[in-house]
């Protein structure tokens, strides 16, 4: 029997393992989801908002877990770990808020002798498949609300956070969720695509790289099934001359480094106004220094290892080729005895004399690292910005409003900032453009992704 793997990244240890689920095992659980899913759909909005609401007070009571088997299986300092807790009770709960208006069937207006409207009807068995780099929160976003609609959700979780499933499925539990209204499944990516392609899935949703959604939309191919795909990101953001730069250096330091950079709307690219960008740099760099990067168990951590040394090791090719081109780093990495090649331990890195011709500002890298080019207008800052396969989000940083309303627009992602970033508002809709995918989560248009519209066309009187 195949079995998936969780390797740690804290000391390279097998963290668990568990059998790839067979046909027999598959077959049961769609079937058991779409059994369910009627009944589930038939119980009121209440009733389906106060088990969903029991399953979120479970996990807010299982914070100390949660944070240990985030540092183990992916890294996350433990001092961390409840923030994850914290940000999807958030979203979760906004996201059961609104569901009652979020739900409600439009009127499109009075029309003589008919009765009309449009309601959202549940898609049926919703499959989520999570990411490991903020494994419950992105899980979340989608099982919510499809679970709130009316569907059913199977989850399948990344390999190297196996035990996320687990810790969700167990807060269903506790919820007294009916049986098969939510359940969790162990594939490979073999059998992944196969249930895509098998006609038992009525929606996708997946967080992953642009590889992986391809992969997605290909097994999906002639399903006539929804998929939601958030994928990439090389988020920028651009410092103006009028920044509060303490500030701005303080929270684009955080946005670069958290996680070890292990975050889709991380901020990879920095263009700053060239009046104060040796200023930025060197605070950039101070931030960078700072950083305790050690064993993730360890209370005094605020810096763990990435997921995997392979891709530290990715990263630091990443640095490597930019030095050669005639990048120039500025933190010193020395300090930082656990950063070794094959390590999955990593330093935060700032970079400057980068250019687009490098992979550094380009393509993907998930790591500690941030490159900074200087720029003398907001024109080159647009364009620098827009020049990207990707667009998830983008930070403007800037004490004039209107600078940043003029801006906004120009630029090409799904959200724009401003003297924020790498957070998700849940009254905002989450999506991007280009690379980055398809498809939206939170907000109201959150529920519209989980459901169809159906339109209801009564003639009352008839002649």
């Amino acid at each position: 029997m195949n079995n998936i793997q969780c390797i740690s990244p804290v000391d390279g240890s097998v963290y668990a393992q568990r059998p790839v689920a067979s046909a027999s095992q598959m077959a049961n659980i769609f079937a058991g989801a779409k059994a369910a899913q009627h009944s589930w759909a038939a119980l009121s909005l209440q009733q389906r908002k106060d088990y969903v609401s029991a399953a979120v007070d479970a996990m807010m009571a299982m914070k100390t877990r949660i944070a240990e088997v985030l540092a183990w299986q992916m890294g996350r300092p433990i001092s961390q770990g409840a923030g994850e807790v914290d940000g999807l009770e958030e979203r979760a709960r906004h996201m059961i808020a609104i569901a009652d208006q979020a739900l409600q069937p439009t009127d499109p207006g009075e029309k003589a002798g008919f009765s009309r409207q449009i309601t959202r009807e549940p898609l049926g068995v919703v499959f989520t498949i999570a990411p490991w780099n903020f494994p419950f929160m992105t899980a979340l976003n989608s099982i919510i609300p499809a679970l709130v609609a009316g569907n059913t959700v199977v989850l399948k979780h990344a390999a190297s956070t196996l035990l996320v499933a687990e810790c969700i499925q167990d807060a269903f539990a506790a919820a007294k969720l009916p049986e098969a209204v939510f359940q969790h499944i162990v594939l490979n990516h073999t059998s992944t695509s196969e249930l895509i392609g098998s006609g038992n899935v009525d929606m996708v949703c997946f967080t992953g790289s642009v590889g992986g959604g391809k992969a997605m939309e290909q097994a999906a191919a002639g399903q006539f099934i929804p998929v939601g795909l958030e994928l990439g990101g090389k988020d920028p953001a651009y410092v103006r001359a009028d920044a509060n730069l303490p500030y701005c250096i303080e929270n684009l330091a955080d946005g670069a480094f958290f996680n070890s950079g292990q975050s889709c709307c991380s901020i990879e690219r920095i263009y700053v106004h060239e009046s104060i960008h040796d200023e930025l740099v060197a605070g950039l760099a101070a931030a960078g220094q700072a950083y305790r990067l050690g064993n993730p168990l360890d209370v005094n951590t605020n810096l763990g290892p990435m997921i995997k040394p392979a891709a530290a090791d990715f990263v630091r090719q990443q640095i490597g080729d930019a030095l050669a081109a005639g990048a120039k780093a500025h933190v010193d990495t020395s300090r930082f005895e656990l950063d070794k090649p094959g390590s999955a331990y990593m330093s935060p890195q700032v970079l400057t004399q980068v250019t687009h011709e490098m992979s550094v500002m380009t393509d993907e890298s998930f790591g500690p690292v941030v490159g900074v080019i200087k720029v003398s207008s907001d024109e080159e800052a647009i364009a620098l910005m827009n020049d990207s396969a990707f667009g998830l989000s983008a930070g403007i940083w800037t004490e004039d409003l209107s600078a940043a309303q003029r801006i906004a627009p120009q630029l090409e992602a799904g959200t724009v900032f401003m003297n924020r970033c790498d957070y998700l508002d849940p009254a905002l809709v989450w999506t991007g453009v280009k690379d980055t995918g398809r498809g939206c989560s939170l907000s109201n248009l959150g529920y519209d992704a989980v459901t169809r519209p159906k339109s209801y066309h009564f003639k009352i009187k008839t002649d």
